[in-house]
């Protein structure tokens, strides 16, 4: 015994204590597998399915209803009555109504300078627009370089003001609500609201204020957005894929058939009327301007959406920025869902099938199933049942479906088509923070009202607002700062099923959770938006 070493003990014995306990587990697994773990996931792959289904339906309806507004609808200045204003030496600008410019800033010293020269060089007569900055910078310097170009732009005879708070409270709520209480603004019958990075036309309100004038049931008509940046990065072009489907789809859709969506932010122009009407601007959610465009709808009101009408903005260009806002525009809507349902279904002055499309359609689907159905399906759901082959999920459920899905959110940006695997593989990694916004709004918990501001880099500061062509090449970054823990926990889980697969399964699943695992694990590290796709 005096040559055996503690060497060939130890192990034995850990070998022993390690394969009873694999055991033991393994029986456990085995006594709840059937019972319990089994009906459970079953019924989730239920749910998913009918979740899917419903999401089905939805881009189907608006993809038939886009098609018929194509081929058969007449155009907005058809459709509504639309004489443009002409300048008459005799009459001078009394013609013009008087327009009040809300440019909203917290912060922006890179592009401040960009909506204010943008709304400077408006088509409407100086005596008849009123430009109001609304700096809620909390940076000394940058309040300073914001006033200093409003004073430069006054001293060439513009009519702009500007306006900062003792706080922020209400956020930009706060600051349009604070800004259309100043005596000067009294007169002015219509407001148009462009973020800080925002950069009109000149005719921008020349081709939309008309339909407001002659059409007095419109209370906002709402401008698409261009993006200038959108080639920066592969992380700009997937959310270009995103928000022209967004505007081309969606928004058409709802102006077409109900005079309802949601207000953007930005890039409109609002009755004030309607406004005042409507209850004034609100701070109770983070989406006030959908907040505003529910409230204005129940009363009656009508809006209109002009694809043609383009304003140029920027997209966030760093991973971090995009998941704040992302959070916001997830978050917001629940939780505006949650306070306003009883309110929309008491409503008498809207008919019913308008409150059956903003309940099921406008707010539940899209806001609420789509990024459910996204998530726990294909991230969750689908993996588990690798390790489950009990739980069966048809093929319909799990690649036709959405293929039909996927296919018909790509008729926004054709020019992106071979992108559309990488924008899938990017949805899911993205759905796994909008379930959690969703259910943070639903719930009202700690992060239901955080507010915080896009972060701008000023991409779009070129002389035709172009930047096709520019590069982002990899940073180094130390990876601390960079690391999102809660996508590397998916990383690993999705890869272990795609292990399991990969030896076990039967229906090659594992090429996919393979794909999405390295989706998952670029975003934990953060490197989406380092480089530009070919």
């Amino acid at each position: 015994m005096e040559g055996v070493s503690p060497k060939f003990v130890l192990p034995e014995t850990f070998d022993g204590v390690r394969m009873e306990i694999t055991g033991q587990l393994g029986m456990i697994w085995e006594l709840v597998k059937a019972p319990v773990i089994v009906p459970v996931l079953q019924l989730a792959v239920y749910i998913c399915l009918l979740m899917s289904v419903m999401l089905l339906c939805e881009r189907v309806y608006m993809g038939i209803v886009i098609v018929l507004v194509k081929l058969f609808w007449k155009k907005p200045n058809k459709r509504y009555k639309f004489e443009p204003i002409h300048d008459d030496e005799e009459i001078g600008t009394s013609n013009f109504p008087v327009v009040l410019v809300q440019i909203p800033m917290f912060n922006e010293r890179e592009v401040y300078k960009l909506s204010i020269g943008a709304a400077c060089g408006l088509s409407w007569p100086s005596d008849r627009l009123v430009i109001q900055v609304l700096d809620d910078s909390t940076d000394p310097t940058v309040k300073q370089m914001v006033e200093m170009e409003c004073q430069r732009w006054a001293s060439k005879g513009i009519n702009i003001r500007y306006q900062i708070r003792e706080n922020r409270v209400g956020y930009k709520a706060g600051a349009l609500k604070e800004g259309l209480k100043r005596s000067y603004v009294k007169h002015c019958e219509y407001v148009v609201i462009f973020d800080a990075d925002f950069q009109p036309e000149p005719d921008f309100l020349r081709r939309s204020i008309p339909f407001l004038i002659h059409n007095p049931n419109i209370a906002l008509v709402q401008a698409r957005w261009r993006f200038v940046n959108s080639d920066e990065c592969l992380l700009t072009r997937m959310q270009e894929m995103s928000l022209d489907y967004h505007f081309t789809v969606e928004q058409e859709v709802g102006s077409s058939t109900h005079a309802f969506f949601g207000f953007n932010g930005t890039a409109g122009i609002w009755r004030i009327a309607a406004i005042n009407e409507a209850g004034g601007w609100k701070d109770r959610t983070t989406v006030e301007d959908m907040d505003l465009a529910v409230r204005a709808s129940l009363r009656g009101w009508k809006f209109l959406y002009l694809g043609d009408l383009q304003v140029k903005s920027e997209l966030p260009s760093t991973f971090r920025a995009f998941r704040f806002q992302q959070h916001r525009w997830s978050c917001g809507p629940a939780n505006l869902f949650r306070k306003m349902v009883m309110e929309i279904i008491r409503n008498k002055k809207v008919r019913f099938w308008k409150k059956v499309y903003v309940i099921y359609s406008f707010f539940f689907v899209r806001k609420i199933i789509a990024h459910w159905v996204t998530f726990c399906f294909y991230c969750v759901v689908l993996p588990l049942t690798i390790l489950v082959p009990e739980v069966k999920v048809p093929i319909w459920g799990s690649v036709y479906i959405p293929s039909i899905i996927t296919i018909l959110n790509s008729v926004g940006t054709p020019r992106s088509i071979h992108l559309l695997f990488y924008w899938i593989l990017f949805e899911n990694v993205m759905s796994l923070h909008r379930t959690k916004a969703t259910l943070i709004g639903l719930f009202e918990a700690g992060r239901a009202n955080e507010w915080v501001v896009t972060a701008k880099l000023g991409s779009g500061q070129s002389a035709k607002g172009n930047t096709k062509g520019l590069k982002r090449f990899p940073r180094i970054f130390k990876l601390p700062d960079r690391l999102n823990t809660l996508e590397l926990g998916f990383a690993a889980f999705l890869f272990v099923c795609g292990c399991y697969d990969f030896v076990h399964g039967k229906n090659n699943y594992f090429i996919y959770l393979f794909l999405q695992t390295l989706s998952f694990f670029i975003s934990g590290l953060g490197w989406i938006g380092t480089y530009v796709p070919s």
